[in-house]
């Protein structure tokens, strides 16, 4: 099947009076229908910009400068997101419609002056005003009465009293549901959520990764989720992109990189991971140094000043590109293809 979206060597830079940030920096991944794509990596490595280029809302000074997101929307209709217009109409009628945003913090995206239900009655308005049997316009009682159902399906209880409510009159896990129900309303192909559990107490986590399996499953949608906890990753993914520095590390199936990681910020992040079966009172694991900043990117891998497998000479001095490995993935990493071009 062709992939709903497919990303192709993006670049994300940002102009600064500092300096230039490759925020993303030749990212490429897929997207099939119907699957869960995980986006891992420490804070800061370009997760989330990479997602808001396919929404086309990198602020500036960001911009897109170079690669191709070709998303595969209505009627098989594929078109390149990286050639839109950000306020252009087709990039509007897609944005909220065929690809969806669930964020990281509901509470910074609903307006607080503004009830939760009159937020998704807009865009259901927006978005599918000419969804009616008939074709007619749909009124706002229409809406009104879809998004009851909308918020039912998503487990919230008293939905006919809740779409009345504020954001700030919810819990955290009823805003998280509000914001998903926003998310689903118009049907998007791609759903794209951007560490939706992380302020969420671990029962609630639960309950939130469990809906968005329950989507998937139902509807189909694809979904890429976005997060730092391989945890969660295990639990939801199909298949896997480790990023570091705005770079994919290394990507394959969520098993290969759990059970046979091979790059080895891959095997650092996953041996920092607590463990039931660890010695008692023992230090946590925690992978050497920290992330380089933007400006002062090391040369060759990027990974290299904190790889406990650099090859002084080769891995400080050249990229390497991503390549299939024994398995079923793919890594940067010259332990694996040494005597091949670099990126």
């Amino acid at each position: 099947m062709e992939p709903v979206l497919a990303v192709r060597d993006l670049r994300v830079h940002f102009v600064l009076d500092e300096g230039l940030v490759r925020a993303v920096d030749g990212v490429s991944f897929d997207v099939a229908p119907g699957e869960v794509v995980g986006i891992v990596g420490e804070s800061g490595c370009g997760k989330s910009v990479t997602m808001r280029a396919v929404l086309q809302i990198v602020e500036p000074p960001g911009r897109i400068v170079g690669g191709a997101m070709l998303f595969n929307g209505e009627a098989g209709r594929v078109v390149d997101l990286a050639r839109l217009d950000p306020r252009g109409a087709t990039m509007r009628a897609i944005r909220g419609a065929e690809i969806a945003l669930i964020p990281q913090e509901p509470m910074a995206a609903f307006s607080p002056v503004h009830t939760v239900g009159d937020q998704v009655i807009e865009a259901l308005r927006l978005h599918r005003r000419k969804w009616r049997p008939d074709g007619s316009t749909l009124t706002k009682a229409d809406a009104r009465q879809m998004t009851v159902e909308l918020f039912h399906d998503v487990g919230i209880s008293m939905p006919a009293e809740r779409v009345d409510a504020y954001a700030w009159q919810l819990s955290g896990g009823l805003r998280q549901r509000a914001m998903i129900a926003m998310a689903l309303s118009c049907r998007p192909r791609l759903l794209i959520a951007d560490e939706p559990t992380t302020a969420l107490d671990v029962t609630t986590q639960a309950q939130i990764l469990n809906l968005l399996r329950d989507v998937q499953r139902r509807r189909g949608t694809a979904i890429v989720f976005i997060t730092h906890d391989l945890g969660v990753i295990a639990q939801i993914a199909h298949h896997v992109v480790v990023m570091y520095l705005g770079r994919v590390m290394e990507r394959g199936p969520v098993d290969e990189i759990f059970h046979a990681p091979k790059h080895p910020y891959t095997r650092a992040l996953l041996s920092s991971i607590p463990s039931l079966l660890a010695t008692p009172q023992s230090a946590l694991p925690t992978i050497a140094g920290s992330i380089p900043h933007p400006l002062g990117r090391p040369p060759g891998c990027a990974f290299h000043p904190r790889c406990p497998d650099k090859m002084t000479g080769l891995c400080d001095s050249a990229a390497p590109a991503l390549r299939p490995i024994a398995g079923a993935g793919e890594a940067a990493c010259f332990l694996y293809h040494r005597d091949e071009e670099a990126s």
